[in-house]
């Protein structure tokens, strides 16, 4: 993890309304969900956000919460939670059987491979609500905003460059910000759920 630069709640706010404008592109759009997870990082964790480049380790290490894949017919993330890598698992041993029985979840991962780097969003802590409830990890690098992105990304290899992805994330400590500042990404050890 490579630390960018600390920026303030309003900022990450700004930059989600910026990049998150409500799209009707899917009937079940979740921008408020994100928002809501957004603002209870910042109520938990009290405003220590800082924008930040992950390497591809890190991107795999982040805890997803549970997701039934758009209301579709196959649990995706059970809710005990999966990382990245372990969900990105999951999809490969579904194979094509998940755009049939998760249509909706299937289109926006289709989209998303091709969509522009945008950051996702994390916290160090598990935020309160039902998604995140029964998640094995309290700690780590955990899902906020940017399930499909992380997942579509690393299906389709756009994971794995050298650039890195930016997020925003809310919690990192002084010892965190000490560690990762100014240097090259290195691995950032957390505590994750086995798939």
């Amino acid at each position: 993890m490579r630390i960018l630069e600390a920026v303030t709640f309003d900022v990450v706010m700004r930059h989600f309304a910026q990049e998150h404008p409500f799209d009707d592109t899917y009937a079940d759009n979740y921008n408020d969900d994100a928002e809501v997870n957004l603002r209870g990082a910042e109520r938990l964790l009290g405003g220590l956000w800082h924008k930040v480049l992950l390497d591809r380790a890190e991107l795999l290490s982040v805890v997803l919460p549970w997701h039934v894949g758009e209301y579709g017919e196959v649990e995706l993330i059970p809710p005990t939670g999966l990382t990245v890598a372990g969900a990105a698992d999951r999809l490969r041993a579904l194979d094509s059987s998940y755009a049939r029985t998760n249509p909706a979840c299937a289109r926006k991962l289709e989209y998303q491979s091709g969509s522009p780097r945008q950051p996702v969003f994390l916290s160090t802590r598990t935020v309160p609500g039902a998604d995140y409830d029964e998640m094995t990890a309290r700690e780590g690098l955990i899902h906020l905003d940017g399930l499909h992105r992380m997942l579509a990304w690393e299906r389709s290899g756009a994971g794995t460059s050298g650039a890195g992805v930016p997020a925003y994330v809310a919690g990192l400590g002084p010892a965190e910000v000490l560690r990762y500042s100014g240097g090259p990404a290195r691995e950032y050890g957390i505590v994750t759920p086995r798939p």
